[in-house]
């Protein structure tokens, strides 16, 4: 039975690995991140293999690496509610913040720890804002 489940683990990652990572791209660019950013928060890859899935169709993406890309979706699309503006909505992380959890730095300072649990806290702050 393990075997099984491993397979679909395996299936799923397959799936949606490229899709995630053409989405995070597009997320990365709205937000004017530079290279080394985005690999910090796709979870540090090497540069060889960053650059390999920047330009690969079939691309499977470590669990881990679909966590994080999941909390940035879930950032992209708090921020999109909370700012209607794209543009206000994409220079929010950058900008210093007061909350507790940012200490007067930005959400991008706060998410580039190279934490997943860094990348957690932001989205469960932003799901805080919203109210949900």
């Amino acid at each position: 039975m393990e075997d099984i489940t491993q397979l679909k683990q395996d299936f799923d990652a397959r799936k949606v690995s490229s899709p995630a990572l053409r989405t995070f791209f597009r997320i990365a660019n709205a937000w004017k991140l530079d290279n080394k950013e985005q690999i910090t928060l796709l979870g540090n890859p090497p540069r060889s293999t960053y650059f390999r899935w920047r330009q690969a169709e079939d691309v499977v993406l470590p669990k881990d690496t679909l966590e994080r890309i999941s909390y940035i979706f879930g950032i992209y699309s708090a921020l999109q509610v909370l700012l209607p503006k794209p543009e206000a909505a994409d220079a929010w992380i950058k900008k210093p913040n007061s909350a507790p959890i940012f200490g007067g730095h930005s959400a991008l300072d706060r998410m580039l720890s190279g934490q997943v649990g860094d990348l957690y806290l932001v989205r469960q702050y932003l799901d805080a804002q919203r109210g949900g």
